[in-house]
């Protein structure tokens, strides 16, 4: 999926020149991002093929865009990182907006909640709630919003008179739910949805537990002050809520439904400057 050579970062009328825009998405977070088995249209040859809830928009969005969306798989931490860079013009992921990631990406209009959770091996019952975390070893994402809802969990720890244990950073969820599995780690923190795909597909293995934080969004975003790109983003995705593609979707993927908001917001729904 990559393109070799490309620097990016262009604004919508560069992009119109060109032809094209340069996308990264991930494929570590179902049920937005990730991928199934399946074979090329030309040779039948097999490859992994990108899914998922933000897939399904960025389809969409290549019958109407006016150009071609070539679209790169990146991991997590170089994700956004790169769309600040100009190595992409635009993160079409479910990013979750962040106090520190706004100060160096613009954000688009939500495109789903991702407010934080946490998941824990079915049968630990030393823990039964999230103040039951206090002292736990906790599996994050390295520069992730598991990350950054950590001083939320604090604060909600130090009320019930607890604290932060040891947290662990990894680079994908998926060396976190490993380590949480062989016992390395006591709970991982995620978005709610994506853990509840998790636990609905491990075989009573995990155990899904209570949210952590405040309610967060999810959002695609374009380099700080890209402001022409961002805004054809949002009209788009304001077209998809309108015309119900954005409600089909959240059924089809089974994700939390809320009214998703008109302007990005931080945790808790304080507005983005």
């Amino acid at each position: 999926m990559a393109v070799p050579g490309v620097a990016s970062g262009a604004t919508l009328e560069e992009i119109r020149q060109r032809g094209y825009m340069v996308v990264a998405t991930q494929v570590d977070c179902p049920p937005f991002e990730y991928v199934v088995s399946g074979q090329l249209q030309t040779t039948h040859e097999p490859r992994d093929v990108p899914a998922g809830y933000d897939n399904d928009l960025l389809t969409a969005l290549r019958k109407t865009a006016g150009f071609a969306i070539r679209q790169e798989i990146v991991p997590w931490p170089s994700l956004l990182a790169g769309v600040a860079a100009g190595r992409y013009d635009a993160a079409l992921t479910a990013a979750v907006i962040t106090e520190r990631d706004a100060q160096t990406v613009d954000f688009t209009i939500p495109v789903a909640d991702a407010t934080m959770a946490y998941v824990k091996r079915k049968g630990d019952f030393s823990i039964r709630s999230v103040a039951d975390l206090a002292g736990k070893t906790l599996g994050v994402q390295e520069a992730g919003a598991s990350l950054a809802v950590l001083p939320q969990l604090a604060a909600q720890l130090k009320t019930a008179g607890g604290s932060l244990g040891n947290i662990v950073q990894f680079t994908s969820y998926a060396a976190a739910y490993e380590a949480l599995v062989s016992h390395r780690v006591d709970a991982v923190i995620n978005n709610h949805d994506s853990l509840a795909q998790l636990v609905s597909e491990t075989a009573g293995l995990l155990e899904l537990g209570g949210r952590v934080g405040a309610r967060s969004y999810a959002a695609w975003a374009v380099a700080k002050g890209n402001r022409g790109l961002r805004d054809f983003l949002n009209d788009y995705l304001e077209r998809q809520k309108a015309n119900g593609t954005v409600r089909r979707l959240q059924v089809k993927y089974d994700l939390t439904f809320v009214e998703l908001p008109d302007r990005p917001l931080l945790p808790g729904g304080r507005t983005v400057h």
